[in-house]
């Protein structure tokens, strides 16, 4: 009989295309990636890798296996699922990421009310970019994720997930104090012109909605300083190296030396929880979901306050 973490490392190694990157989507070594599949080899009879160049490639006897591997493992999913909402226990493993500021501002609280609540559930959290938590979450290495898009810069998701709306996070320019528009109620960006940015490194969905923006209010963006943390990103715009957009849930404590004036027309993102649809029925997704929504409405809540 075939072995489930074997066909599970080798339809890995087959969807991410190296054991290498099979071993970091399964949060093991190289090494056990490639015993797992020696076992597999021998289980089966057939040749399932071979060299090529530094690394290695699939057979074509693999190949037909990790194709029967996916539909089986989809399987053993939805029946994990069913029998999970036959139960209607929270009980098991969710592996769950998202991305840094979520990471910091919503899962604490989460994580903290779902234990509380649900003992026997184990959740392991990792910190991980939306696109590649979309592309986890649909490939079957994560159960639930939490991801984020821009109101004018929309992320498609691919056939076979869900999502549920947790919050609409607003941003505004970050500004050093002495600014001349630092006391200006609201401003457009176009008033920025000239101005340089402090932004998130090229190729994350920060920087490319900041580039997209700019250049729609008719401003080419002039990158100062790049750093992916907001709290980062602030104290350098209080040290006058330059501007800034950040959303609320990204501020944590303004430093002193920093003004954050809203934008006209309003900008937005907004923060979804996603997973697969074969699973919603999972109780433990749904105890996931429902944490994350009251820790977004904890946050609105203190933002309100505030």
């Amino acid at each position: 009989m075939l072995d489930l973490n074997r066909l599970k490392a080798l339809h890995a190694v087959h969807v991410y295309g190296s054991v290498g990157a099979a071993a970091e989507a399964l949060m093991v070594t190289p090494s056990a990636v490639s015993q797992q599949i020696a076992k597999l080899e021998r289980e089966t009879g057939a040749r399932l890798m071979e060299r090529s160049g530094r690394g290695v490639r699939l057979t074509d006897a693999a190949g037909l296996l990790a194709e029967h591997a996916e539909r089986i493992l989809a399987l053993v999913e939805t029946a994990e699922a069913d029998f999970e909402a036959l139960r209607g226990e929270v009980v098991g493993r969710l592996n769950i990421a998202a991305f840094p500021t979520a990471v910091r501002g919503l899962m604490p609280g989460a994580l903290v009310s779902l234990r509380q609540r649900h003992p026997d559930l184990w959740v392991q959290l990792t910190e991980r970019e939306p696109e590649r938590v979309v592309r986890d979450v649909s490939r079957g290495e994560l159960d639930l994720g939490v991801i984020q898009d821009w109101l004018n810069r929309p992320m498609a998701l691919p056939e076979g997930l869900s999502k549920a709306t947790l919050l609409d996070d607003v941003a505004d320019v970050a500004m050093p104090a002495a600014h001349p528009l630092a006391g200006e109620r609201e401003i457009e960006l176009a008033a920025l012109h000239g101005e340089q940015w402090i932004s998130s490194s090229p190729g994350t969905v920060c920087h490319d909605w900041l580039v997209f923006t700019l250049r729609s209010a008719s401003l080419e963006p002039v990158i100062a300083c790049m750093a992916d943390e907001y709290p980062t990103q602030l104290a350098l715009v209080a040290a006058g190296l330059g501007c800034a957009i950040v959303p609320r849930l990204g501020r944590d404590c303004v430093p002193a030396g920093t003004r954050l004036v809203p934008i006209r027309p309003r900008q937005s993102r907004r923060i979804y929880a996603v997973w697969r649809t074969d699973a919603a029925r999972r109780p433990a997704i749904r105890a996931m979901v429902e944490a994350l929504a009251e820790a977004s409405r904890k946050q609105e809540n203190a933002w309100a306050v505030n």
